[in-house]
């Protein structure tokens, strides 16, 4: 077995992430930017948005951020569009809750965007399921009897 001559490993050579309490200046977004929100993660560095201007898109993150800025489902994300394909953009910036909740004040992201909630701004899809127990019953169809 080699002996270790170096200090530490892996996590030493990767570094501290200094500058992630810093606050930094509100970036907003340009023509061929929009702003999105995650719905849903799909893994190998793609995920998929939904665009504030309506649409729903695969968005890839960029090697930048790969392993540096963790995106979860409901983050408000700044992506890049594509001028050759309109269904595929490219994740640029992350947004922290509270410039999330400067851009509303702002008027840049709409009245119905949920910020730190795991549920889109889309809104409501009616799959909710409601169960009719019946309750004033004390037995079932098969004849079993219900305690």
């Amino acid at each position: 077995m080699p002996k270790n001559k170096g200090k530490g490993g892996k996590n030493r050579r990767r570094g501290k992430n200094e500058n992630d309490k810093e606050k930094r200046e509100l970036i907003f977004k340009e023509d061929g930017q929009e702003y999105a929100q995650v719905t849903k993660m799909l893994g190998n560095g793609y995920i998929e948005t939904l665009c504030f201007d309506g649409k729903k898109r695969l968005c890839h993150i960029r090697g930048k951020m790969r392993k540096k800025v963790w995106i979860n489902q409901g983050d408000i994300i700044l992506v890049g569009l594509r001028d050759y394909q309109d269904s595929k953009g490219d994740v640029i910036l992350k947004y922290t809750v509270d410039e999330a909740r400067n851009l509303k004040a702002y008027g840049e992201l709409p009245e119905t965007a949920k910020i730190n909630e795991t549920t889109t701004f889309g809104g409501d899809d009616g799959d909710d399921v409601i169960f009719d127990c019946g309750a004033d019953d004390s037995e079932s169809e098969d004849g079993i009897d219900m305690i």
